[in-house]
């Protein structure tokens, strides 16, 4: 059975950066699309990044939304199976918990893939 686990979160100042890790057990994330979401109190899940596979040696690209862009990286650490988000100038509306998955699509994760527990990242000062 595989397993997602997301860490880094916690509670930073306006301005400040926070970079959070998706590590993974018994499944090679090289070989897969991975999504970072996030779900703020009351409102539903949103993507936030989508970090391209890495298989075969082909260098990632990441998509951002345009809630977080210019202000969120993601990268990959293949040789440790972890992909990441940095997130810096962090604003109070980025307070979520931020779930990582083996899938950019919320709907594809779900029914066939894997989601992490989720991590919380609070905003404030």
């Amino acid at each position: 059975q595989a397993h997602l686990v997301e860490s880094g979160g916690g509670l930073v100042q306006p301005g400040g950066s926070l970079r959070l890790s998706c590590a993974a057990s018994g499944l090679t994330l090289n070989w897969y699309a991975i999504g970072w979401f996030r779900q703020a109190p009351g409102k539903g899940r949103e993507a936030v990044a989508c970090i391209s596979s890495s298989d075969g040696g082909v260098v990632p690209t990441t998509t951002y939304s345009d809630s977080v862009k210019g202000r969120f990286i993601g990268s990959r650490d293949t040789d440790n199976n972890i992909v990441y988000l940095q997130m810096n100038d962090l604003k109070p509306e980025d307070t979520a918990v931020y779930y990582c998955a083996n899938d950019c699509l919320e709907d594809a994760a779900t029914a066939y893939g894997y989601w992490g527990q989720g991590t919380q990242v609070t905003v404030s000062s």
